[in-house]
């Protein structure tokens, strides 16, 4: 289903003349492009279902939050260090062995992986998934303005554009365009916006240890350890809920389907096409988490909430336009 977009995507990309040369006079560069693209998509869909299944946990069966997050950080953290030490027994403790590499692990441990994934899952509960999700989406404007101060140059018409975009879109959706109430509670609203900030740290932040380690060993320590700090919010032994079928399948469709493999994907992707291009695939997950939840779920999602979707969406491909002035380089 998806993977017409990726190729779209892809063809945008090898458009801009600076990426066609780039791939023509590098075949393994053209690869490596083409598998960063289709495993952003990847990512995106497991986490837009993931993040449905974790609606119908929260509201259907009372499975708590908190507990959820320290489960799935633990067991993939656990299960990607694993697989780092198989294949790569030296890397595995080197990071620890440096003291900027030291700092680094913890603050992406704790403001981004442990911090977009309960602030995201906060944000679901509080609300549902398809709210949730979009909001966190604006995450790639934040990416965009970060970049353009960085670089100390004010963003071009396209970036403005979404930016504009970005800020209607969320409007909509909180307000269905009445500026006097809030279609959602406050504390949703809350926990959307700091998942979209969250993200934007999670995505920048690692890639210069993502440039010098592998990113089983980066994301095997990165889960490992927020999954440690937060067992002292909830110990993985205090379980809550209605325990049945369902709720055994989801749970366990979202720690392997919904964090072990799309985290690994998606940062992948990062390290092989940049995270700008990467958050731009990503687009996919808004979408894929509004029709799953509506479709299955029976969310109730207006007009007006389409139509702020939509203006995300849009956001998110205008940002992943190439410039002529811009350079083959990652951001």
């Amino acid at each position: 289903m998806y993977y017409p977009i990726i190729t779209l995507f892809y063809y945008i990309y090898a458009s801009n003349p600076i990426h066609k040369r780039d791939i023509i006079m590098n075949k393994v560069n053209n690869h490596e492009i083409l598998k960063g693209f289709l495993l952003a998509v990847i990512a995106a869909v497991l986490w837009g279902v993931s993040g449905t299944f974790g609606q119908f946990l929260f509201h259907k069966r009372g499975v708590n939050v908190e507990w959820l997050i320290t489960i799935r950080m633990l067991v993939t953290g656990i299960i990607l260090l694993t697989l780092a030490g198989i294949n790569s027994r030296p890397d595995l403790w080197r990071i620890w062995r440096n003291h900027k590499d030291r700092v680094d692990i913890l603050l992406f441990s704790i403001l981004g992986v442990l911090a977009v994934q309960y602030s995201y899952f906060a944000a679901i509960n509080y609300s549902n998934a398809a709210t949730a999700t979009v909001l966190q989406y604006t995450g790639p404007v934040m990416i965009a303005i970060y970049i353009a101060l960085k670089r100390k140059k004010f963003p071009n018409g396209l970036t403005c554009l979404a930016i504009l975009l970005a800020v209607l879109g969320t409007f909509l959706l909180v307000t269905h365009g009445n500026i006097g109430t809030l279609s959602i509670s406050g504390i949703a609203l809350f926990f959307g916006l700091m998942s979209a900030v969250t993200l934007a740290f999670y995505t920048l932040q690692p890639v210069r240890l993502l440039n010098k380690y592998p990113a089983s060993t980066v994301i095997g320590w990165g889960m490992l350890f927020g999954g440690i700090t937060f067992c002292f919010v909830k110990a993985p032994w205090d379980v809550a809920g209605t325990w049945d079928i369902y709720t055994y399948t989801y749970t366990c469709f979202i720690v392997i389907f919904g964090t072990l493999i799309p985290f690994y994907a998606y940062l992948t992707a990062v390290k092989l096409i940049g995270g700008q291009k990467t958050s731009l695939l990503a687009s996919a997950e808004p979408l894929s988490a509004a029709l799953l939840a509506v479709l299955w779920l029976d969310t109730p999602f207006t007009f007006t909430d389409w139509i702020g979707t939509t203006c995300i969406i849009i956001t998110i491909i205008l940002l992943g336009i190439p410039s002529h002035k811009s350079t083959s380089s990652h951001s």
